[in-house]
């Protein structure tokens, strides 16, 4: 027997909470890891809570990440005793997931833990800051440089922006953090934000160009602060979206594409592809400054997770949530 958060459905509703399970309810897979921790993220709060359409099939144990100790494996690349990790690919959606103290997963969505990182360190980084260093390869891949300008971060506060803020301003960019909560601004400057600008500045209906300020933009928000980030590029500067925060609308125009030559880039965590996830968790570990995790993170335990849910999407909640789902 092993605990874990079990969302379930019948005729009363949807409920979710921490229950006793068996192995033989674990679902198909070719290795099976004793996890040690998971996240609480967006993805994970609007499954628990069922705020949004996210588990695609019922029972289900939410969490999109987790790590931990293969148990069992029959996949070539892992034996007993790695040290792994996993995002992504429609786990705690469509496959159990990282919330429980078993997971039985396909290894190829696995990738091994990397050398010197602990596995809190690891879930303090979790989905949201692997998708950070998504943004930050994408910009790269696009030619951007510390010498292009400033870089625009939306959403700073929350996971995806605060790793992605330090692991900028560690490259040498100069980082403006765009956050709606005035009183993090001491943390965010202390992640490496150069400036913290007020949200209102980007969250209402603009005009389809505004003055070039940005050379490069992680936004996590989406609708009209995507659209006002688009309107004040540079000339070439490069948006990279990876959230839906503020809405999946897109109120915008064509003109900063074809007036300025703005490029869009689509960053998607869940199906990217393997050789990626690698080495954006190399990455993470030489371009991220692990000390910097302590300020980011907080960590709870399994039978918190249901309660810190509600608070996540009222967007009281700064940083990573990190759960030991062993406590």
């Amino acid at each position: 027997m092993f605990k874990g958060i079990l969302i379930e459905k019948d005729d009363a509703g949807v409920r979710a909470g921490v229950e006793e399970l068996t192995e033989e309810q674990l679902p198909e897979g070719d290795v099976t890891v004793r996890v040690s921790h998971s996240t609480l993220n967006y993805k994970d709060a609007l499954a628990i809570t069922n705020k949004g359409p996210v588990v695609r099939q019922f029972p289900m144990v939410p969490g999109i990440d987790l790590v931990g100790v293969v148990e069992d494996s029959a996949h070539p690349d892992y034996k007993p005793g790695d040290e792994v990790i996993a995002n992504g690919w429609g786990i705690g959606e469509g496959h159990w997931g990282g919330l429980a103290q078993r997971a039985r997963l396909n290894g190829e969505w696995l990738v091994p833990l990397p050398e010197g990182m602990r596995p809190q360190q690891a879930m303090a980084i979790g989905t949201a800051g692997y998708t950070a260093m998504l943004c930050v390869m994408a910009l790269e891949r696009h030619g951007v440089t510390p010498d292009d300008g400033e870089i625009v971060v939306t959403g700073a506060a929350g996971g995806v922006g605060s790793v992605a803020i330090a692991v900028l301003a560690r490259l040498g960019f100069k980082v403006v953090a765009v956050s709606g909560r005035p009183e993090e601004a001491d943390y965010l400057q202390n992640l490496g934000a150069s400036e913290v600008m007020d949200r209102s500045v980007l969250d209402g209906p603009g005009r389809p160009l505004a003055k070039q300020r940005w050379a490069g933009a992680v936004d996590v928000v989406g609708s009209h602060t995507l659209a006002n980030v688009c309107a004040s590029m540079n000339y070439r500067g490069i948006v990279t979206a990876c959230g839906l925060a503020g809405g999946m609308d897109f109120p915008s125009t064509v003109a900063p594409f074809i007036l300025r030559g703005v490029t869009l880039v689509g960053i998607d965590s869940v199906m990217c592809p393997r050789s990626e996830r690698v080495e954006a968790w190399r990455r993470l570990s030489h371009d991220l400054d692990l000390t910097k995790l302590e300020t980011i993170r907080r960590e709870i335990g399994l039978s918190d997770a249901v309660d810190c849910a509600g608070q996540l999407l009222e967007g009281k909640i700064r940083g990573r949530v990190v759960v030991d789902v062993n406590r």
